[in-house]
């Protein structure tokens, strides 16, 4: 999977599992672009051309739905749900000088039920 993306495949089994049995230290993985969502939606029939659109369009219906602040949940996969962080004092670490953090909307994704259950089962073989 991470084949030709530029990773240097350090710490990766040929499967793409890195970082397993290593605690505290962060390993690359393979990540899914946009390519191979649109490779992945050509490969049931539609052409290139007719698969990147479905795929924008994907996108584009899902940011509209973040830019008016609305939750977006696919049903077997996860909650994507925008949340409103107030302004609040915080210190900048270098120099210890206090400063205001400005308020701000933050993604969240809570994954579903069955997501979690696939991604324990895939962890255990």
């Amino acid at each position: 999977m991470g084949e030709g993306r530029g990773d240097d495949g350090q710490g990766q089994s040929e499967q793409g599992h890195a970082g397993r049995g290593h605690r505290g230290r962060r390993e690359e993985v393979g990540a899914l672009t946009k390519n191979d969502l649109i490779n992945a939606v050509a490969d049931h029939g539609l052409s290139k051309r007719q698969s990147a659109t479905v795929v924008e369009q994907m996108f584009e219906l899902i940011f509209n739905c973040f830019e008016r602040s609305e939750d977006v949940k696919i049903v077997g996969f996860g909650h994507f749900r925008i949340r409103r962080k107030a302004s609040r004092r915080g210190r900048n670490p270098q120099t210890g000088d206090s400063i205001e953090i400005t308020a701000r909307k933050v993604l969240t994704f809570k994954p579903s039920k069955g997501l979690k259950l696939r991604l324990n089962q895939a962890q255990g073989q």
